[in-house]
């Protein structure tokens, strides 16, 4: 990892950070907690993960860009650890609640 990438690393967990600290709505919730007799912490933890993309990869991502990018493999393996589905994605019927139960 070059220091270059580091320091972009470095950038993106104080943009994080920044984003939380000015959360209108953060503050919000945390002023109606105390008003409730409690002290908040709010610890958070980031995990960033980079894939290195080949030539290849980002030649035919170009070419999808012009039209409806669709996600990556990865992205969609992401979104579903979220529980969230992804439209056109045919691995959503495996996890679909059976009629039976």
């Amino acid at each position: 990892m070059t220091s270059r990438l580091r320091e972009l690393i470095q950038q993106l967990g104080e943009a994080i950070h920044e984003s939380v600290i000015e959360s209108e709505q953060i503050a919000g919730v945390v002023q109606d907690i105390r008003k409730h007799g409690f002290d908040v912490l709010l610890m958070l933890e980031a995990t960033i993960g980079l894939n290195e993309v080949s030539a290849k990869e980002t030649d035919s991502d170009s070419e999808e860009a012009e039209g409806e990018a669709p996600f990556t493999q990865n992205d969609r393996d992401w979104l579903r650890s979220l529980r969230i589905s992804v439209e056109g994605d045919n691995d959503d019927d495996e996890e679909e609640p059976s009629k039976n139960e």
